[in-house]
Order: structure tokens, then sequence, then C-alpha cells
């Protein structure tokens, strides 16, 4: 494969998805993809992010239903679709019957009824709604409860750690002065949760409070019945116009500097990053998060292997330790720093969490029994009295929003994200970028004024707090919760990594922790026990890396405010480094985008990574600064998920 397809260069994958069907009544629009509906629209005004009927398994893995006998009825002034949708796997299948109809009037109907063909063990059955974060959040919505009370209210601005809003009927909101939206949920209790906690930009109102017990198992034989009414009423006040395509970008002031940039490595892929520190030492990682956890069988040698990784890289050593006991953890905590001290007290910081906090505790849940934090923290700070000491999680935003640490304790503090929680599929992990401004803020408000951290973080998943472990994926596939997913090695990849890090570096992050070296979150090849199409042959450098290397090489450089027309569809990070301006864009979207630049600045060459440059990129790892053509102008355009560096 020394020619990849399209597929293999954007996605890193050859797995085809049917594109979105859109449906139309009049001023109504939404897309139908999945058997589910996204991006419910009036007048070109999204209303609702998504509304799907969705079943997930024991872990919170989600099903891809097999959908039979769809039948649309599109027409002018409305559509009716219907069909059969089956979630099934070895041991369990449940089988429901869909139906979606919206009219020119402003209303939209989608009903399920559900059947399990087995007893059926799940964590959730039923309807889920999105609303959207850009317009809504911090803003008014009428909460009608199941028992009939109106009560008024405000989505959340800063992110909530549980349930912002219960025993949910109905919700009205205006997503713009003038037009108001009711969505109305029969057939069960539901309540909501802000997903901007996983990296979503959304508020998820689901079915089935938490509070009750789960997993739950659908007895054979067993039917539901649910449905969600979509209720449109006034007009717009401003109808807003777009030329569609084009996004404007805007260079500001000076903001603070570019954050330093390091990788993670997992004790299963010191050999592998060792063999490969040449080339990834060309990507400049300033540091090296050591991941080390005792129950895992990690002792001394594997230390002393991440020391000798982070010598041949050059960087920074820091310690991610997993402090296993209960009842000894200061014992454990003390053994840490005394290894550490017969190293030669190696790590320039230091992170600890107890094992406990590894996995999620849901609202509702008792909390297990787990080693109070400010004694954790100030063991830690005796047995490495010369190393930054940070704390948080090293799970996901989610679990540092619910259980947060004393700060007072910590030099700063630390968690995750993974683009792959809740949805598997191309826009989702895009669109959820749009979430990071509001983490940035909370992160800062749970800090205190200490510095946060975040890493190491990738698109995949390198832990699940939610279920046993991040999915499988033998078919090298999009899914949700994937451990080892295609988009790593693809444009998706890179141009989702540019998103990040200029979200969190404009959020003020003190540093970033982006993937590893090699394996399922690295920057350059290695042979794996898993497909990796096009690199098994060719080997070289995914496109991550030349993100990566282009800004970890300017950490420090001054960093300016950027404003993008359309954030979720284009993102950018500015930066004047020794007088020079440097603009790092990113499309973030399957279809080509046209940026024009604002104002009256002038740059004189540009690099792009894209489809056409796929192959260079993978051989040469210093693409950027050599495969540079003449920009003159004041527009650019992006090929889909095309990453591009003008310089002044």
């Amino acid at each position: 494969m020394n020619n990849p397809s399209l597929d293999i260069r954007l996605y890193g994958t050859s797995e085809q998805v049917e594109p979105p069907r859109l449906l139309r009544a009049g001023k109504l629009t939404a897309e139908l993809e999945a058997g589910n509906l996204r991006y419910i629209r009036f007048a070109g005004i999204e209303l609702i992010r998504a509304i799907s009927f969705i079943v997930r398994d024991k872990d919170w893995g989600t099903y891809n239903p097999i959908i039979s006998d769809l039948k649309l009825d599109l027409q002018p002034e409305g559509f009716a679709v219907t069909y059969i949708a089956k979630a099934a796997d070895e041991q369990q299948n449940l089988t429901y019957r869909a139906s979606i109809v919206g009219d020119a009037e402003g209303r939209l109907n989608f009903s399920a009824k559900a059947e399990a063909g087995s007893d059926f063990v799940t964590n959730r059955t039923g309807f889920v709604v999105l609303h959207p974060v850009e317009g809504v959040a911090g803003q008014p919505v009428t909460i009608e409860h199941v028992d009939g009370r109106l009560v008024e209210s405000s989505f959340p601005e800063l992110i909530d750690p549980l349930q912002p809003m219960m025993d949910l009927r109905a919700l009205t909101h205006e997503p713009v002065p003038g037009l108001k939206v009711t969505c109305r949920m029969e057939g069960d209790t539901f309540e909501m949760e802000d997903q901007r906690n996983w990296t979503d930009a959304s508020y998820k109102t689901y079915v089935r409070p938490l509070a009750l017990p789960w997993p739950y198992t659908i007895a054979a034989g067993e039917t539901l019945e649910q449905k969600v009414e979509l209720k449109i009423s006034g007009a717009p006040r401003e109808p807003g116009k777009r030329d569609q395509g084009r996004v404007t970008v805007s260079i500001g002031e000076a903001i603070g500097t570019l954050p330093p940039l390091g990788i993670g490595l997992e004790p299963e892929l010191a050999s592998a990053t060792f063999s490969h520190a040449a080339d990834i030492k060309s990507a400049s990682p300033q540091h090296l998060v050591c991941h080390y956890d005792p129950r895992q069988g990690h002792g001394r040698s594997e230390i002393e292997l991440a020391l000798e990784v982070a010598r041949q890289l050059g960087c920074d050593a820091w310690l991610e330790a997993v402090v296993p006991s209960v009842e000894s953890f200061e014992a454990d905590i003390e053994q840490f720093g005394r290894m550490a001290g017969d190293l030669g007290n190696p790590f320039s910081r230091v992170l600890l969490s107890p094992a406990p906090d590894l996995k999620c505790t849901l609202p509702g849940s008792p909390w297990p029994p787990c080693p109070p934090l400010d004694k954790v923290y100030q063991a830690g700070r005796k047995a490495f009295p010369g190393a930054h000491l940070g704390g948080g999680m090293f799970s996901y935003f989610t679990e540092l929003n619910r259980k947060r640490p004393p700060v007072e304790h910590l030099d700063f503090i630390s968690f995750t994200t993974s683009g792959l929680v809740h949805a598997g599929d191309d826009r989702s992990a895009t669109e959820g970028l749009e979430s990071l401004p509001f983490i940035a803020l909370s992160a800062k408000a749970i800090a205190k004024g200490k510095p946060y951290h975040v890493g190491p973080s990738a698109l995949g998943m390198r832990a699940n707090p939610y279920g046993e472990a991040p999915m499988e994926n033998p078919r090298n596939i999009r899914q949700a919760m994937n451990r080892v997913d295609p988009r790593q090695r693809g444009l998706l990849g890179a141009a989702w990594m540019l998103g990040y890090i200029a979200h969190f570096a404009r959020g003020g992050a003190e540093t970033l922790t982006l993937g590893g070296g090699v394996g399922p979150f690295g920057l350059v090849y290695a042979p794996m026990s898993y497909e990796q199409p096009f690199f098994d042959e060719a080997g070289g450098y995914y496109p991550v890396f030349h993100v990566f290397r282009g800004l970890a090489r300017r950490a420090g450089s001054e960093l300016l405010e950027t404003q993008c027309g359309v954030p979720r569809e284009v993102q950018a990070v500015a930066i004047r480094r020794d007088g020079r301006l440097e603009l790092w864009l990113a499309n973030l979207t399957g279809e080509e985008r046209t940026v024009v630049l604002n104002g009256d600045v002038q740059f004189k060459s540009h690099a792009q990574l894209n489809s056409d440059s796929f192959l260079a990129a993978a051989r040469t790892s210093d693409f950027v600064e050599t495969d540079r053509e003449d920009f003159s102008g004041g527009e650019l355009r992006l090929a889909p998920y095309a990453v591009a560096h003008l310089a002044a």
C-alpha cells in the first residue's frame, strides 16, 4: 500500500461510513445518521445537537445497531422515516422499531419501541437528547418536571460535576432571541448531565436516573416505549447569514506563552519507544510522563528503562504513580521515594493518585474506600522533597470535577481527556473540541490559582474509568471508547491535535502532554500487534508528529489571541517568536474550507499537511520546514482535515 487511499490518509481506516441524509420540512432540517438525528435546525439555526436512541452494554460501550427495513417518505413540507434496528453481541440482543416524523410547522416526533430478544444487561437503553453548548451555556431554560411543576433555570456556565437538572419531562429554551423550542420526553423519567465533563460539546438529557441500580436487565420478551417531541415557535429576530465554506480568522494581542508539550510512556511500550527514540526526539518533547502502577507488576526495572528513554529523548522525566494500598498508602509512597532516591532523584515532577480514584464513582453511588488526599499529598511532599507535586486525576476531567483535590497541598493539578468517550464518529471527535474552553475555565476554578496540566491525552482512550477496559478494535474501525483508534494515524488526528493545543494554550494550561511516542497514541510508527494500514509497509511519521514537532519547538513563544468565525470548523494558533509571526491553522471538517485572514498581516510562505502531501510528510521529519510554498493574499484553501503553517 505505497499509495494509500484517501480514507487511509484522512482517517487511518478503510471503513466505509454512510453519509448522513438531510431531512427537510420547510425551514426545519435534520440529518439522519445511523438511524438517529443530528444537527436539528430551523432557518439554519441549530436547535438540538442530536436525538438518539442509544443501547449500551454493562461497561457503557455503545452498540452499533444493524438497521433494516428503512423507509423514507420525503416531501417538501414534511418527512417520515421508519426502520427496525438490532443491537446484539454473542451474549444478548435487543430489537427496536423507530419512527421519525417532521413537518413545516416546526414539529418533530421521534418514537421507539424496543423488545429484548434475550435477557439484556445494559447500563442505558433509551433516548438521549443533546443540547448544543454554543449560544446555550449560561442561558435561561424553562424546566417542566415529571410532576408537572415549571421552574425557571439556566444551563450551567461552569461545568456541573453532577446533574444540573433532574426529574425532567420537558425543556424550553431560545437558541437565539425570538426563536423558542420545547423538547418533551415521554416514556420514563429523564435527567441531565453536563457532557462537557467528557469533552462532548453538549448537555445530555438521558433516560433512567443514575440513582437507580445499574447495570440492569431487560428481561427476554420485555418491551419499552419512549418518545421525544420537538415544538418550535417564534422566529429569530436577526436571521443569521453565513458564507458557507468560508471562515474568517483574526489575530489579536499577546495573551501569554505557548505551553511546553510532552508525551506519555506506558511501561509496555517502553522498549518500542526506546528503539524509535531518535525519531521521537526530533519532535522535541519537553517532558516524558512515566506511568508506574505496582498493581500491574511494575518495579524498579520499568522505572530504569523509562528513565533511559527520557535520557535518549533529552527531556525531563515525570513520574505518574498509582498508590495501590488504602491502609498502607504512606508506606507505598515512602517506597516510591526511596526508589527515586536510589536512582538519583531523577523526576522533576511527581503525580500521585490512589488506585480507587482510577475508576469513576457515578452520582448517587457510594464512594469506595480511599486514602485521604491531603495525607497522600503530604506523604508525597515528604518522599519527593525536590519535585513539583501534582494531583488530581489520572482519568478524565469528569472525575476531577466530581472529586476536587485539596490544592493547598499541591504545586499543580492534573487531569486527562479522550475524544471518544460517548461517540466514535468523525464529527463527534472534532466537535468535542468546543468543550475545551469551558474545561479550561472550570479547571482554573478548581485549581484556585494553582497551575493546571492536561494529559497524557489523546483522541483515543488510554484507560476506561467506567468499565473494565477501553474497547478492542480488531477491525480497525471508528467506535467510542477505542484504545487503538485509526484516526491517530490520519490527518483527522493531526487537525484534532492542533485544535486541542489551540484551546488549552488560550485557556492557560501550564503544560500539555499529548499521547505517546509510539503505539495507540504515538507520533511515529512502530510495529504493533494491531493493523496499521500503509505504515505497516512504509513506516514513518504520523501526521500528528508534524503538529507536535512544530509547536513543541516553539514552546515559550509569545501566544497571540485568535478569533475564528466558526470555531468548530477551523482552529488556529498564532505565535510570535524572535519578532516573527507564525500562524497554524486546522480544518476540523471533512470538507474544504477557505480561511479568510482579517487584518493587514502579511505572510510570506506556507506549508500544508493534507492528503496530497501525506506521503512526503510520512517520510520526512522536517516536512513543515522544507516543503514550503510562497504565500500572498489574505485567503488560504484548506483541504479536508488539513493543517497549515504560515510564516511572515
